[in-house]
């Protein structure tokens, strides 16, 4: 575990509970729904849960697999946990979200909110091998044109995956790792500090 990156993440939880989180966490969420059911869903890098919290109300999901490095941030999620998952479907668990504590082809569903660009490729990868055939991946990115991160922040960002400026960008990362029916999308997240974000939703493939 990175615990440099780790005391980042512990040092802005208690701000982090925010409207555009869960904005984003909601609309990557509601366009991973396919038609069968969903029983396994993996958050990674969930920081306070916004996304795993997304997919128990969105999905119904029978369990969530979420994990950070940054235990403060997970405090944060279980804090709220009794409210928003009440049924306690999600698995909080503090650790390195890359590679996923999760078998190979087990998951339906693999969400990342706002943490790739931290995780690097590897997670791309990783997300195919955890993923059943035909499971979907969504997961959102800043873009480079408005994406200003904090000197503490700049040095965690991954020197193998550049952020993207552009739907295209953003989905050939996916294509890169392998993924296919892939779409991509631009979300304008209105407030005091207005964002944007794009967001990719794509399928592993069933090997031939």
């Amino acid at each position: 575990m990175d615990t440099t990156g780790a005391a980042a993440f512990d040092a802005a939880a208690d701000g982090y509970d925010d409207a555009f989180h869960t904005t984003v966490a909601d609309a990557l969420t509601v366009r991973a729904a396919g038609a069968d059911p969903v029983r396994l869903v993996y958050d990674a890098a969930t920081g306070s849960g916004a996304a795993a919290f997304a997919a128990v109300r969105l999905l119904d999901p029978e369990r969530v697999v979420a994990v950070d490095f940054s235990p403060r941030m997970l405090e944060r999620a279980r804090q709220r946990a009794d409210r928003l998952d009440p049924g306690g479907r999600i698995d909080w668990r503090t650790g390195p979200a890359v590679p996923a504590p999760l078998p190979d082809g087990s998951a339906d569903v693999v969400l990342c909110a706002s943490s790739l660009h931290f995780l690097g490729a590897a997670a791309l990868r990783d997300w195919r091998r955890v993923l059943r055939p035909g499971g979907r991946v969504a997961f959102s990115l800043p873009t480079a044109a408005t994406f200003t991160p904090s000197a503490a922040f700049a040095a965690l960002v991954a020197a193998d995956l550049p952020v993207p400026d552009a739907p295209d960008a953003a989905a050939a990362l996916a294509a890169a790792a392998g993924f296919t029916g892939i779409t991509a999308e631009r979300l304008d997240v209105a407030g005091p500090h207005a964002r944007t974000v794009l967001l990719v939703h794509a399928t592993r493939p069933h090997d031939r």
